[in-house]
């Protein structure tokens, strides 16, 4: 078993110190560079026995860092760590966004608070970029956003955004109060996003629920017209479509986008096949309700704003649909708990904090994501000496970090059976160590670190 890490001491220097000192102690800087770089901060560490290829981590802030770095400690995977913390990345201008993106290797990265307040010569201001979220896709070339929960699967397009990422460009008509933006659109990766689609669909069999406003945005006309022509010459059935044919209506707008994707963007298509039916988005909230009851498999296609929609509906609506549930069996008198029920019915959708989230990008293999909510919050407790705050709140539970590195790795990994089991096996652990009562976050990490044994640990 390695020494410890001081987890204390790396939140203490992340808040005042010199947190990049710290992590060149305990880490080694990689000569692995990304794309078009050869002056990039990557650390490495971990152990690449059994031939494991390492995932990308992004070092972001709070739990998002201390969880990562508790996490990988505890599990001993190889890994390459990139410094994505607020402060530097609005010191370096977000090049470390590009660092980032470009690394051709599965990566992971944490989605933090997008008001983090960092220091700009002597004053508190809101960091560049906010969340990050944004700025990143475009420069890792992020196409779509896939997250499946339970039976349902929301294919996210992105970064089709409706508002502008220039300030200077966004602007207010004093006169009418009309907001302008630019259309930051970009069809290609819109392209790319819809054949996805289309494969998944092909190759689970489900229902494909396209959720566009063609009538309504004029980028969702485009984005309706690419489905028609990406439909053409293959064996999927239109179950229900729209009354005009975009791609008929729009083939001038289309045609320019196809002109710049490669060649045989389409081959293999021809075979592909599956029953598809074309909704507006807002059409598509109450047919996932439908889905979910129903226990009927389905993949939905969604523009960027509307996907955020849906799939906040799909973390919210199985506690919304247990609560629901409970009522009706205490009204009839029926002497059941809800929660059991649901499991034994064979619901798997919790509450939405399980709910993975991959980005597909053009080019490097897809990079999983997770928000952590409160987590800055409950560093500070902890920074202060009670995390629990006198027994009123729970100690941060690391469980998530946990099963995202045990997703990516395997997703990096394909094939590696004995590495999948042994994720599987150290998650049970993990489990084990946790069920009852939460351990505080400290105590946490020596449990787990006496009873999992590191990767490729003799």
């Amino acid at each position: 078993m390695t020494a410890p890490l001081d987890l204390l001491k790396i939140a203490q220097e992340e808040q005042n110190g010199d947190l990049f000192k710290l992590l060149d102690s305990i880490y080694q800087r990689s000569k692995i560079q990304p794309h078009g770089f050869t002056d990039a901060t990557i650390w490495e560490g971990g152990n690449n026995a059994g031939g494991v290829k390492p995932v990308a981590h992004a070092f972001t802030d709070m739990f998002a860092l201390n969880g990562t770095l508790m996490a990988l400690d505890v599990l001993g995977l190889p890994f390459l760590g990139v410094p994505m913390m607020a402060q530097f990345r609005h010191d370096s201008k977000l090049i470390s966004l590009d660092w980032f993106g470009k690394l051709d290797y599965t990566a992971l990265k944490w989605s933090t608070a997008g008001d983090f307040m960092v220091n700009e010569g002597g004053k508190k201001v809101v960091v560049n970029g906010k969340s990050a979220n944004a700025p990143l896709r475009t420069a890792a070339g992020v196409y779509c956003n896939v997250r499946p929960y339970g039976g349902i699967t929301s294919i996210r397009f992105m970064p089709g955004l409706p508002y502008s990422q220039d300030k200077k460009k966004f602007k207010v008509d004093p006169a009418t109060g009309n907001i302008h933006s630019e259309m930051n659109t970009p069809g290609v990766r819109m392209a790319y996003a819809a054949r996805l689609f289309l494969k998944m669909v092909h190759e689970t069999g489900a229902i494909g629920r396209v959720a566009t406003k063609p009538t309504q945005a004029q980028e969702d006309a485009v984005n309706a017209g690419i489905f028609r022509w990406l439909l053409k010459g293959t064996k999927f059935a239109l179950k229900r479509q729209y009354t005009v044919d975009a791609y008929e209506e729009h083939r001038a707008n289309v045609d320019a986008i196809i002109a710049l994707l490669p060649k045989d963007f389409k081959a293999g298509m021809e075979s592909w096949g599956g029953d598809i039916y074309e909704h507006i988005s807002d059409t598509n909230f109450g047919l996932l309700l439908h889905d979910m009851i129903n226990q009927r498999p389905c993949i939905v296609y969604a523009t960027d704003l509307d996907g955020d929609r849906l799939t906040d509906l799909m973390a919210d609506a199985p506690d919304m649909l247990r609560a629901w549930g409970q009522k009706v069996l205490d009204k009839a008198g029926a002497k059941l708990n809800m929660n059991k029920l649901w499991t034994e019915m064979g619901f798997t959708m919790t509450n939405g904090k399980d709910m993975t989230s991959v980005m597909y990008r053009m080019q490097g293999e897809p990079i999983y994501e997770q928000t952590l909510g409160s987590a800055d919050a409950m560093l500070l407790r902890l920074l202060k000496g009670d995390e629990t705050e006198g027994g009123t709140k729970q100690p941060y539970d690391p469980r998530i970090h946990f099963v995202l590195i045990n997703e990516a790795y395997k997703a990096a990994n394909p094939g590696n059976t004995a590495l999948a089991k042994w994720l599987d096996d150290s998650l049970a652990t993990f489990d084990k160590v946790y069920e009852g009562q939460r351990p505080r976050y400290l105590d946490g990490y020596k449990k787990l670190k006496a009873a999992i044994k590191p990767w490729g640990a003799t």
